[in-house]
């Protein structure tokens, strides 16, 4: 499509407009995690290092994040399993109600978290009994993990069919052997790809953790929204703050290069 020079010109002012809004207040959590003012005066006077020796020190972030990895990387290996059979049984299969079925795997993305959180609160208190604690975080988030993993590896399903694995079957190869040797490592990227986003969906979720955690459990996110306001912690949360947006960046980057190679790779066969 040809542009005119006035129409590329708005097009960058615009995109340019609309990164700044999006990246300058993280940028400057980032520059305010090393402001030597407690108050975030700006511009900063100085910068020191020390709010970010006290965020290594501080047992209650500490314990938090412990908290987010174990949580995080369970929802993640649920996600995996479930997500991808998911997408098998839909893909390679056809019945009555698919449709429907995979509307209601994708639903929960969808839905607002508040709803999500006081439906989960809810269903572990009054109909199964449960203490909100770290299973039924878990639990809450792979709800919404799965979506990630299922549509990376739907995705990758639809565009790679199903000639090879037919062909591994025709020279002899068990079920498992032909997954082993030529679906799983077709998929493998779209799996990875999907994992780091379950991941780091589940690591930054606040919301329906609310509703899920319990009063004696605390992942990151809500150690954050805790101690934002309370004296003195106002620059450890801004360092804790800035670690996860740098943290948060290799997921992300590495999902979208896995994506992006199997891509390259899917245009080459």
């Amino acid at each position: 499509m040809t542009m005119s020079r006035s129409t590329r010109i708005v097009l960058r002012i615009l995109t340019v407009i609309i990164l700044a809004l999006i990246y300058v207040p993280l940028l400057l959590v980032l520059v305010n995690s090393f402001n030597v003012s407690n108050t975030f005066a700006w511009p900063p006077r100085e910068f020191t290092l020390e709010w970010w020796r006290r965020a290594a020190e501080s047992q209650g972030a500490l314990d938090a994040l412990w908290v987010s990895v174990r949580v995080g990387l369970a929802a993640t290996v649920i996600a995996l399993v479930l997500g991808t059979m998911i997408a098998f049984a839909l893909q390679r299969f056809a019945f009555y109600g698919r449709d429907v079925v995979s509307l209601l795997v994708i639903l929960p993305i969808a839905l607002p978290g508040i709803v999500t959180g006081i439906a989960l609160n809810n269903a572990f208190r009054t109909i199964f009994g449960w203490q909100l604690g770290f299973v039924t975080i878990v639990i809450a988030h792979a709800t919404f993990c799965i979506v990630t993993v299922f549509n990376n590896v739907i995705a990758r399903l639809r565009r790679t069919g199903v000639s090879l694995e037919q062909a591994s079957a025709d020279l002899g190869a068990s079920g498992f052997t032909t997954f082993r040797l030529v679906t799983f490592p077709m998929i493998r990227s779209a799996l990875l790809a999907g994992a780091l986003l379950a991941f780091a969906l589940s690591f930054d979720e606040i919301v329906v953790t609310t509703f899920t955690a319990g009063a004696n459990l605390q992942t990151l996110p809500i150690w954050i929204f805790n101690n934002l306001f309370r004296p003195n912690q106002a620059p450890i949360v801004n360092v804790v703050a800035a670690a996860l947006i740098l943290i948060s960046v290799v997921p992300v980057w590495l999902a979208q290069k896995l994506s992006g190679d199997a891509e390259s790779l899917g245009a080459g066969r």
